[in-house]
């Protein structure tokens, strides 16, 4: 077994966060060195004292690999509602939105650490994406398929959201002809990206847009799921204020 060891800058802090998680404190100590090993399960992470560690240009990771991801982040989200009073999805610290077959998320600490949690046997971003296109509603070939799978990869695999929104701009401001229900998906997309990033006015352009499509009835319920996970994350930052 290999045991990550990761650089905090509050124990306190980085505790009372995994704490919200589920992890429990299995060893802890503040000299000679600031030290503290925690444990949820059969997964263990252990932190060291960092005092010149910047949270903003953190960049250490670490994957872990379970057996089911979204029964996870359910119970990591409502602990961290619990804790924060909302569901962080920007910031620091912060969890990654789910969505209905994703294979991962990332969890960023106090100290600007990232964890993946990885399901098992997973297939990485280009094999998932090849995964992907033989489910009847992947993204097509057309050019707004692949910037509806650039933009997924960015979010779910590289927490780049600002990206993520900057690929579908480009590809929603083309002329090139894209089918009606894949270019409302886009818009869709674009919406989550939207609300995550703080944008209100673009988000109601947005779904006007969406109201405006010409979809079909069947067309319209295909994307509304994802009109109802924007609903809810756009409650859960409501409940912020």
């Amino acid at each position: 077994m290999m045991i990550p060891v990761l650089p905090c800058v509050s124990l306190p802090e980085t505790l009372a966060f995994y704490g919200a998680l589920g992890f429990e404190v299995t060893h802890r100590q503040t000299t000679p060195n600031v030290y503290a090993a925690t444990r949820r399960g059969d997964i263990h992470l252990h932190f060291m004292g960092m005092k010149k560690l910047d949270p903003r240009q953190a960049y250490t990771t670490c994957l872990v690999l379970v057996p089911e991801v979204e029964p996870l982040h359910e119970t990591f989200a409502e602990g961290l509602r619990k804790a924060y009073g909302k569901l962080p999805v920007a910031g620091l610290p912060r969890i990654s939105r789910m969505r209905k077959g994703q294979s991962r998320f990332t969890v960023v600490d106090v100290a600007g650490n990232s964890v993946v949690f990885i399901q098992q046997g997973a297939p990485d971003d280009d094999e998932e994406e090849g995964a992907a296109g033989s489910r009847p509603d992947a993204p097509s070939n057309s050019h707004m398929g692949k910037a509806l799978r650039a933009a997924a990869r960015l979010r779910d695999f590289k927490n780049d959201d600002a990206a993520a929104a900057r690929v579908l701009d480009v590809a929603l401001a083309r002329e090139a002809p894209a089918a009606p229900l894949e270019r409302a998906r886009a818009l869709a997309a674009r919406l989550e990206l939207a609300v995550v990033l703080g944008e209100a006015e673009r988000a109601r352009a947005l779904r006007a847009a969406i109201g405006e499509a010409p979809l079909s009835d069947e067309e319209r319920a295909q994307i509304q799921p994802a009109l109802d996970a924007v609903d809810a994350l756009e409650r859960s930052q409501a409940s912020q204020a």
